[in-house]
C-alpha cells in the first residue's frame, strides 16, 4: 500500500521497535494525525481468544467518559408508550413493523445504532441478514435490547461504544477525535481497557491481550505496552 508524503513524515516520528506507555502513545497519535479533517483515534486489540468457542467470545459495551466526538443517529423499535419515551429521550427515528419494508426494500440505513424493546425482537429479527453484517443488530449484552429505552438512548448519545471480537479475534473501537485533549483520550482509554480486562473469558488459557495499537484514521500505528494490563 502506497502512502503519501504526510504519512511518511508522520511515520518517522514513531519507533516501531518501541512499546509505548499509554500516555506517550496517545500524545504520539495526536501528533501524527495530520490530515485536513478531525481524524478519529482508534484502538486495535489483538487477543489470545478463539472466537470459535462461545465461552471465549468477548462482547459488551462501555460508556466513554468524554464520548467519541461523533453524533450518533439512533433508531428505536418499540410500541405504545415506549415510542413516546424513545422520542422524548432524543431518538432520531422511532417506529415498529412499518419500518421493516423501508429497510428491506428501500435500503434505508440512515442510522448508526438500533435499540429494540424485547417484545419487538420478533419483528427486528426479520432484518437479521441486513443489520447483522453491519453490526447494527440489537443485542442484550450490548444493552440495546431493553425496556429502559430512555437510558439506552442517553448512554449511546453520551458516547457508549460496543466492543466484540471480529473473525480474526481482534477488537476495533473508536476512542475519540484527534482534536480531543490528551487527558480526555487517556480517560476514554482507561475506561475502555478496564472494561476489556474485566471481559476476559474465564475459559481462556494463555495470554489474553497480545497487542494494543493506537492509530488515527490516516496515521501510522503506535504500539502500546500491554504489560500493565
Amino acid at each position: 500500500m502506497k502512502h503519501g508524503k504526510k504519512y511518511a513524515e508522520a511515520a518517522k516520528l514513531v519507533d516501531r521497535t518501541v512499546l509505548y506507555e499509554p500516555n506517550d502513545a496517545i500524545a504520539l497519535v495526536k501528533k501524527t494525525a495530520v490530515a485536513k479533517f478531525d481524524e478519529t483515534i482508534e484502538v486495535h486489540i489483538r487477543t489470545g481468544c478463539d472466537g470459535r468457542h462461545a465461552e471465549q467470545q468477548i462482547r459488551g459495551a462501555v460508556v466513554l467518559p468524554n464520548g467519541t466526538g461523533k453524533s450518533v443517529r439512533v433508531l428505536v423499535f418499540a410500541k405504545g408508550a415506549k415510542l413516546d419515551e424513545a422520542e422524548a429521550a432524543g431518538a432520531d427515528f422511532v417506529g415498529g413493523e412499518e419500518l421493516i419494508p423501508k429497510i428491506q426494500h428501500e435500503g434505508w440505513l440512515e442510522f448508526d445504532k438500533v435499540i429494540a424493546t424485547p417484545d419487538m425482537m420478533g419483528v427486528v429479527g426479520r432484518l437479521g441478514k441486513i443489520l447483522g453484517p453491519k453490526g447494527l443488530m440489537p443485542n442484550p449484552k450490548a444493552g440495546t435490547v431493553t425496556m429502559d429505552v430512555a437510558k439506552a438512548i442517553k448512554e449511546i448519545k453520551a458516547g457508549k461504544i460496543e466492543y466484540r471480537l471480529d473473525k480474526t479475534n481482534n477488537v476495533h473501537v473508536p476512542l475519540g477525535k484527534a482534536s480531543f485533549t490528551e487527558e480526555a483520550l487517556q480517560e476514554n482509554f482507561d475506561s475502555l481497557m478496564e472494561a476489556i480486562v474485566k471481559a476476559k473469558p474465564s475459559a481462556l488459557k494463555g495470554q489474553y491481550l497480545r497487542s494494543i495499537t493506537l492509530t488515527s484514521t490516516m496515521g501510522p500505528g503506535v504500539k502500546v505496552n500491554v504489560a500493565k494490563f
